[in-house]
């Protein structure tokens, strides 16, 4: 009995030893030629061999047509978003946001009449110191020049007291002669004493009267009545001082002839 479990227990390993031996060094047909059914094509070795020729473009099947693309609209190829439709939120105004509209109102209302005040200080401004670039240029263009010889201080005193003569001289008559006397007077001074100086102020004052075409015409009127007289004033002194050395001559050559005839 023990020899036989003996047995049992050495047998099994060499039992199982010898089946797997068995199933490794098994024989096989082994073909001198390759079998009719092989899976994979394979190029032959003889010419002969054409009993499964290898597949070539004419022999395999064509390729199947790939079938057209549909068109895809945006619509089908975008992803739609989903839409909610909460209403807009309304925020109610509060007393400060209302206080500040107010305040910013006011500052823009401010601001703007104070620019508007600006520019009208600054437009009067430029026009009182082109007021007064052009009066201080006026009155210096009117000074003699330097080369005339002329000066101003004894000739104005000249004519001040011409004026002074003539309201002096006309202080009894009418207040028509009390007014042209000194000024007939002080106008013929200064013509006199101060030729430049007057010829300078009887061009600005053209130049202001032709700015109003009535006045210039009457100043051309009077001027022109002026010299006219001043011609036949003339004339007439001429006249006067011939007839004046002609009667002395006349007086001569009688006290003359007298004497001689007393002789």
């Amino acid at each position: 009995m023990a020899a036989r479990l003996l047995f049992q227990r050495r047998a099994a390993p060499l039992t199982a030893a010898v089946l797997v031996g068995s199933i490794a060094f098994s024989p096989s047909i082994a073909h001198a030629e390759a079998p009719n059914g092989r899976q994979f094509p394979r190029k032959p070795i003889y010419d002969d061999d054409l009993d499964d020729p290898l597949p070539t473009s004419k022999t395999l099947p064509a390729p199947p047509k790939p079938a057209a693309a549909e068109p895809t609209t945006p619509s089908t190829s975008l992803i739609a978003l989903p839409t909610t439709s909460e209403p807009a939120v309304i925020k109610k105004e509060t007393p400060t946001d209302l206080l500040a509209q107010r305040i910013r109102s006011a500052r823009l209302y401010l601001y703007h009449h104070s620019c508007i005040l600006e520019d009208a200080v600054n437009s009067s401004l430029s026009r009182a110191f082109d007021l007064e670039q052009s009066f201080t240029s006026t009155i210096s263009g009117l000074a003699p020049d330097r080369a005339s010889g002329e000066k101003l201080m004894p000739g104005a005193i000249y004519v001040l007291v011409a004026g002074m003569a003539g309201s002096i001289v006309a202080r009894n008559r009418n207040v028509l002669l009390r007014t042209a006397t000194p000024l007939a007077l002080g106008i013929t001074a200064a013509w006199t004493v101060l030729p430049v100086t007057m010829t300078n102020v009887s061009e600005l004052l053209w130049y202001y009267e032709k700015k109003v075409p009535a006045v210039a015409e009457a100043h051309l009127q009077v001027r022109e009545g002026v010299e006219k007289g001043v011609y036949m004033a003339k004339v007439h002194a001429e006249l006067a001082q011939r007839k004046i050395e002609e009667g002395v001559r006349e007086a001569r050559e009688g006290l003359e002839g007298w004497v001689r005839k007393g002789k």
